[in-house]
């Protein structure tokens, strides 16, 4: 019997110089911050884009870079995420992809390997939701079984330190469809990664080896 499809977004702004990673270019520079973006952008592609075990869709801004998007591995969908606010935009992209088990992650946290993705994916086999926490009190994934309640992303103090609590809340009460419906189950949650938003975290990530 096939498996099930696994897709996994992920959720990019394309890498152009002076539009990426701003909070980081206050501490290290233009150049320097727009230089990590890329290659933690290519090197999350080539890691995980080719991997057979999850269909990989590309979720662009602005719509306008999805025409000969780079890097793009073949067989690649790539939509744009539109317009609005962070959450507006992540629950567009889980809209845009068919219906199945999907998760979605950022460019910026070079620690993420393919690991991270199955076990996502495998939590996703009896759980509703799954969360990968960030050190900073947000999120680098964040996946459903089955579409996801449509405020999920509502109300969610974006960039600080409440993200995964206020999403997590979206989350308590919420149905899952069906003539039976029960509560949503989430799954434990993911190890801790951290996301590069200032030099310090560059730093650290430089020191640690991550790649």
């Amino acid at each position: 019997m096939a498996k099930p499809p696994r897709r996994l977004i992920l959720f990019v702004k394309a890498p152009r110089y002076g539009a990426v990673k701003t909070r980081l270019a206050r501490d290290v520079g233009r150049l320097a911050a727009w230089t990590f973006y890329r290659r933690a952008l290519e090197r999350l592609v080539r890691r995980l884009g080719r991997d057979r075990r999850w269909q990989t869709w590309l979720a662009v801004t602005p719509d306008r870079a999805r025409r000969g998007f780079r890097p793009r591995p073949r067989g690649t969908t790539v939509i744009g995420q539109g317009r609005g606010n962070l959450g507006q935009r992540m629950a567009r992209a889980f809209a845009c992809v068919p219906p199945g088990a999907t998760v979605l992650i950022g460019a910026d946290i070079p620690g993420i390997k393919p690991a991270h993705i199955a076990l996502a994916f495998r939590r996703l086999a009896s759980h509703d939701a799954v969360f990968g926490p960030a050190a900073d009190g947000g999120y680098w994934l964040v996946g459903f079984r089955e579409p996801p309640p449509a405020d999920v992303f509502g109300n969610v103090r974006w960039s600080g330190p409440h993200a995964l609590a206020d999403t997590l809340a979206n989350l308590r009460g919420a149905n899952l469809r069906g003539a039976n419906p029960t509560r949503f189950k989430v799954a434990p949650m993911l190890p801790v990664l951290e996301d590069v938003d200032d030099g310090a975290a560059l730093a650290r990530a430089a020191t640690s080896g991550v790649p």
